[in-house]
């Protein structure tokens, strides 16, 4: 146990400073908010799946939550990132949120980049985020997957049996828009087509920045 607390000890802070100190820095690699030209600048970024397109590139801003489904599609506009609850509900959750995630049909890469937040890395909770496991005990629910005809059901009373005022959080382009799957009557076109959605986090999938950065300015932690 000793040597396992002096291995830790000179590990030192393994959190990152977001959102304070430098921008965070991510790999060469990485896909950020999609820069779209020519005859696809109309193109709504809550169904792209980020895979190589001629009229694509991608930035490397991490920052595509909004709190609108036609803000996903700027049309070359300025791109409006997602805002504050209502001021009375704010309140309430400006503080503290518990969330009960569903996996709709989702193929897990937007679940587990979820579960990454949980880590020393991200340290959620250090923002009052935490994920519960009954709805009962949730102010909202984090859906995921293309919402599969056999998960609507247990969706709708996952929704249903939390207490209100309760927020809905649509992750990925899956529960966006249907994703890959959208035309398909096994799943739906889109979580707001079968409940009311306050935050939309596009992405396949989402890096978990992209998703805690929309959950702060959700929660109004951040401008």
């Amino acid at each position: 146990m000793l040597k396992i607390l002096i291995t830790r000890f000179k590990q030192g802070c393994r959190t990152i400073p977001f959102p304070r100190g430098k921008a965070p820095v991510l790999p060469v690699r990485y896909r950020g908010r999609p820069i779209i030209a020519g005859q696809s600048s109309n193109a709504d970024l809550g169904k792209i799946t980020f895979i190589p397109d001629s009229d694509i590139n991608y930035s490397n801003d991490y920052r595509m939550a909004v709190s609108r489904r036609a803000d996903l599609i700027p049309g070359g506009s300025e791109y409006a990132m997602a805002h504050v609850l209502k001021i009375e509900i704010s309140k309430i959750f400006g503080r503290s949120l518990k969330l009960r995630q569903v996996s709709a049909g989702g193929c897990n890469a937007c679940e587990a980049d979820i579960n990454v937040l949980n880590t020393p890395v991200f340290d959620l909770s250090r923002f009052g985020i935490q994920f519960v496991a009954s709805p009962r005990h949730a102010d909202g629910i984090v859906v995921t997957g293309p919402i599969t005809r056999n998960m609507r059901t247990a969706l709708i009373k996952t929704y249903e049996a939390m207490p209100d005022p309760k927020i809905v959080i649509a992750v990925g382009s899956c529960a966006i828009s249907g994703g890959i799957f959208a035309g398909s009557p096994e799943s739906s076109e889109g979580l707001d087509t079968i409940i009311p959605v306050d935050l939309y986090i596009p992405g396949c999938p989402p890096h978990p920045l992209t998703t805690l950065d929309g959950l702060l300015r959700l929660m109004g932690r951040l401008k």
